[in-house]
């Protein structure tokens, strides 16, 4: 019997203890899931409200008053749709020309043109920028290489967006308009380009003159001594190839300011190309009664090719004074010289249109290159197009604080080639028979 006893006792404490536990555990099952059950109540509500408050502002955003504002000093709206209500509507083509840099119709060629690589899509939290509106906001910056506050401001966004807007652009550029506006030439723009040099720059078998443009930066974080340029402000240096019609045909940037022309001319894939004969038909033109590839003009610090034409230097007596030149050699500089001046004035409508390359630039050394190139697109788009261009533009590119640099002249070594004495020689019997 007491075994018994003690048997029952076990079992029925064993029973209590199962069933005490079961009730703790359907206790823990149900606080979990009323926990549940009130975390989505309140990320529902959390929903519902945020769903509420876009709702609230595409409702107040449709109510704005359709009435235009007909004042005329426009650039004081503080409203941040100025683009929507002033630029899209009450901008006149001298209006575009002026904040753009281009015409109203190259304007909108341009924004299809970046339309697949520019749109974005809308969120649930913010309505994408038009592509419109991001090409605005990059050209004005181009155009006028104000600060961001000041573009910020003007039209309606945050400073960050201002600079995503600048960096998307310049890349996007490149990536989709340089196959069409700066390409290699083709046989017949090189026939072309060479007529206009001779026609009118008056030197003949030219195609294009090789020039640098140095570009005002701010200090960098690293190397800045070697940004340092002859005239002994921080730059960052392209090279750049103009044909006749003044269009650029080859850019090469991202260099830092202290660094030799000629070095970058030699590494670069002009210098391949013109080597090979790239620049010249199939069929080899003639000059003088020779067969002569197109020469290209280049300055003084560069090196003398048979397919690079520089001037004559002023050589030095042992005494240390200078001698004057040959006639034709002094008549070959002359005309050289003359020729050159396509390539700068085709850079300074490069500065005047786009003053972010005239005036310091304050973006990132990984940025500026792009600019550049991008610059370099537009510039040819423009010309292209035919858009005008306003000579108080250069008015104020020739006050710019930063003055072109002039590079120190390479004198005759190792890298001229042995027969481009012979080939400047043709040029120089050329002018003097033109002469007589």
């Amino acid at each position: 019997m007491g075994d018994e006893e003690e048997q029952q006792r076990s079992l029925m404490f064993l029973l209590s203890y199962m069933l005490l536990k079961r009730r703790r555990d359907l206790n823990h099952a149900d606080i979990q899931r009323r926990d549940e059950i009130q975390r989505r109540i309140r990320h529902r509500q959390y929903f519902f409200q945020r769903q509420r408050r876009m709702l609230m502002m595409m409702i107040a955003g449709g109510m704005r008053s359709n009435v235009r504002i007909r004042t005329r000093p426009w650039t004081t709206t503080p409203r941040s749709d100025w683009w929507e209500r002033v630029v899209m509507t009450e901008f006149q083509p001298s209006d575009w020309l002026d904040k753009f840099r281009m015409s109203q119709e190259t304007f909108f060629y341009l924004c299809e043109k970046l339309r697949p690589r520019l749109a974005r899509q809308d969120t649930s939290f913010r309505l994408a920028l038009p592509v419109e509106k991001r090409v605005a906001v990059a050209l004005w910056r181009l155009a006028s290489n104000v600060e961001y506050r000041t573009i910020s401001a003007l039209f309606g966004v945050g400073k960050s967006t201002v600079c995503r807007c600048v960096r998307d652009m310049c890349h996007a550029i490149v990536a989709l308009l340089s196959s069409t506006y700066l390409r290699p030439p083709t046989e017949q723009e090189l026939e072309e380009s060479a007529q206009l040099f001779h026609s009118y720059l008056g030197f003949p078998h030219c195609v294009a003159a090789i020039t640098t443009l140095h570009t005002a930066i701010i200090t960098p974080s690293s190397n800045a001594s070697d940004y340092a340029n002859p005239a002994g402000w921080l730059s960052v240096l392209s090279q750049v190839s103009v044909c006749g019609q003044g269009y650029f045909w080859d850019v090469c940037a991202s260099f830092p300011g202290g660094t030799d022309p000629a070095e970058i001319l030699q590494n670069s894939a002009l210098w391949a190309t013109a080597a090979e004969g790239g620049l010249s038909p199939a069929q080899t033109p003639v000059f003088m009664g020779k067969p002569l590839g197109y020469v290209l003009l280049g300055e003084a610090c560069y090196p003398l090719q048979s397919w690079l034409m520089k001037a004559y230097p002023e050589q030095k007596s042992r005494r240390g004074c200078r001698t004057a030149l040959l006639e034709p050699q002094q008549l070959f500089n002359r005309r050289l010289s003359r020729a050159l001046r396509s390539s700068e004035e085709a850079l300074l409508r490069l500065r005047a249109r786009w003053q972010c390359l005239s005036k310091r630039n304050d973006c990132g050394l990984d940025v500026v290159p792009t600019m550049m190139l991008a610059c370099c697109i537009l510039h040819n788009m423009c010309e292209s197009h035919g858009d005008a261009f306003k000579a108080e533009w250069q008015v104020e590119v020739c006050e710019a604080e930063n003055p072109q640099p002039c590079h120190k002249a390479l004198a005759p070594t190792s890298m001229d080639q042995s027969d481009a004495e012979e080939v400047r020689g043709l040029f120089c019997d050329y002018f003097q028979q033109q002469r007589t």
